[in-house]
């Protein structure tokens, strides 16, 4: 074993450029970061110093303190599920359903039969709108407001006073029974309680909860655990692998609270991953089309860096990547087919440098069940043996 403790960071949406097949999914000239530095004077000299900045041209650079380098995703989605199965190991070649024009009718019958509630809505939306629109409404009738983003996810709202949290999740543990049928294969169905006045409502993200399916194989979060591995889930994480192969989770609403979370966590003595997601990157800048936003919420990023850095143990391994991209300069509001920044530092580096482009993001998950000696995923390569 290299090192004790492994912390992944997933920047969720922050890629670095569009990929090689990027025109298949219609995201030609997409790049997330790139965009963002054109359109704003960044300001990210912790980042910069780790060679983030380096990612988006794959720029030469021997005053870094971290290896940097890019990957390029192999799943055929550009979605959660996909980027974070992929780099825990995972291939996956059937992608989930879509509704960009609403679900269908049997669906939507089968929502009201299971819950005994009408629905409303029934269209796409990646903001707040929809429940200043309809919020009323679903308040005063007890309805159900359905809708989904440009992923692969149903979403329900209701206000917790109408309908109680424990009630909506109780019903959306239901509806994601139902869109396990083959041809309903959605990934997520997501509960987004809210609460609030007309034309003042917001959304609870306390009482948010996914219910994503179950990864398809074996991932090395589950060869961890086996082998007696800490492996602990900050963030969203345990909604996306649905706990498996988890063994303690820690929820958080928002980029601060997960950063707060880890920090804590790299004072305690444990020996395996902490995995963490930051959703404010995606779910509040990326799907918004906020430029201004996105770049605001980096910066803030830069700013916990040199707390997190110093708080390392020699024997630590830090990686920080992303799982797909979602550029807020590109048309429409849904992902972007982008390559992912790879970050690893640890203290004990001694020339950390630019590496290769790695040819799939399940290098990371290879590095991560190589360094603690466990079976190693289905795809991937180790990257254990040029971290000097």
């Amino acid at each position: 074993m290299k090192f004790k403790r492994i912390f992944l960071i997933v920047l969720d949406s922050l890629g670095v450029g569009e990929t090689t097949d990027a025109a298949s999914f219609g995201d030609t000239g997409a790049n997330t970061l790139g965009h963002i530095i054109e359109k704003c004077d960044l300001f990210i000299p912790n980042l910069k110093k780790i060679g983030f900045l380096d990612t988006v041209n794959m720029s030469d650079n021997d005053d870094v303190d971290a290896y940097y380098t890019i990957a390029k995703p192999v799943n055929v989605g550009k979605d959660t599920l996909n980027g974070h199965y992929e780099m825990v190991g995972i291939k996956n070649t059937i992608p989930f359903q879509t509704f960009q024009e609403g679900f269908t009718y049997d669906i939507l019958a089968g929502i009201e039969d299971i819950t005994g509630r009408n629905v409303i809505g029934n269209i796409p939306c990646n903001d707040d709108s929809i429940i200043q629109e309809l919020g009323e409404r679903q308040y005063n009738y007890g309805s159900l407001i359905i809708y989904t983003s440009a992923d692969s996810d149903l979403q329900v709202a209701a206000h917790e006073d109408c309908i109680p949290i424990a009630t909506l999740h109780d019903y959306c543990e239901r509806i994601r029974s139902l869109t396990m049928q083959k041809n309903w294969k959605i990934a997520r169905v997501i509960a987004r309680p809210f609460n609030g006045t007309p034309g003042h409502y917001k959304f609870v993200q306390t009482g948010r909860r996914d219910y994503a399916v179950k990864p398809p194989r074996k991932t090395i979060l589950d060869s961890l655990s086996e082998n007696n591995y800490s492996v602990i889930g900050v963030g969203k994480i345990n909604d996306v692998f649905d706990g498996q192969g988890i063994n303690k989770m820690m929820k958080a609403s928002n980029n601060t609270e997960a950063i707060n979370k880890l920090t804590d966590i790299i004072d305690k003595n444990f020996t395996g991953l902490c995995m963490v997601n930051l959703c404010d990157f995606d779910s509040l800048y990326g799907h918004t089309r906020d430029v201004e936003g996105y770049a605001k919420a980096i910066e803030e990023f830069d700013v916990d860096i040199p707390i997190i850095l110093n708080k390392l143990e020699l024997d630590d391994l830090l990686i920080i990547t992303a799982d797909h991209g979602n550029d807020p300069t590109f048309q429409g509001n849904g992902h972007t087919r982008e390559n992912v920044p790879v970050i690893i530092y640890s203290r004990n580096f001694k020339e950390p440098k630019r590496l290769q482009p790695l040819e799939t993001m399940a290098d990371i998950g290879a590095t991560i069940a190589d360094n603690f000696d466990v079976e190693l995923p289905e795809i991937g390569s180790s990257l254990i043996d040029v971290l000097e």
